[in-house]
């Protein structure tokens, strides 16, 4: 399970880093070209950004306070994903995903000083973002769904396991 982990973050890295490659030699000398349109009706464009912030352009110019951050967050993450990676897949795809994003985001940081973005919602005013970005949206999803319906249920479902079984260790006890 801990090879394919890792084979799926590998995977996941070089195909946000290829898109991102893709952007950086064909679309920044484009700057925004159409994307997803139906007649006058705009949904997403590919529109080449160079971000130095955050989310939305925030901590703009925080590059190192940035890195270090995005480092301690991928350590417990992937300390995390090996550590429950038995406990649901649900849990352990989520984790993956957020350590991928984390990862190929990191890497445009530290490499070139800013990440690359390339999606631009059209629909409404919204961020330009890249593929890393969807990764780490996805796994906060998943994330929400698992700690709101899954894991109550395994911990309800632990909890009777074990009163179950103190019940019948006390029946025993009795017994005797």
């Amino acid at each position: 399970m801990a090879v394919l982990l890792v084979a799926a973050v590998i995977v996941l890295i070089f195909a946000d880093q290829a898109v991102k490659y893709w952007a950086v030699h064909y679309l920044k000398e484009r700057g925004s070209i159409r994307f997803i349109h139906f007649g006058d009706f705009k949904v997403l464009d590919l529109t080449y950004l160079e971000n130095d912030g955050a989310i939305f352009g925030s901590m703009s110019g925080q590059r190192w306070f940035l890195i270090g951050f995005t480092s301690i967050v991928l350590v417990v993450g992937i300390y995390l994903m090996f550590r429950y990676m038995k406990r649901s897949k649900l849990l352990t795809s989520a984790i993956l995903l957020f350590v991928s994003g984390g990862i190929g985001n990191i890497i445009d940081r530290m490499r070139q000083g800013y990440v690359v973005d390339m999606f631009e919602v059209k629909l409404f005013k919204f961020a330009i973002f890249n593929v890393a970005d969807i990764y780490v949206t996805c796994a906060f999803v998943l994330l929400l769904v698992y700690v709101l319906f899954i894991d109550p249920k395994m911990q309800a479902k632990a909890k009777a396991e074990a009163d179950a079984a103190k019940s019948a260790a006390d029946k025993e006890a009795a017994n005797e």
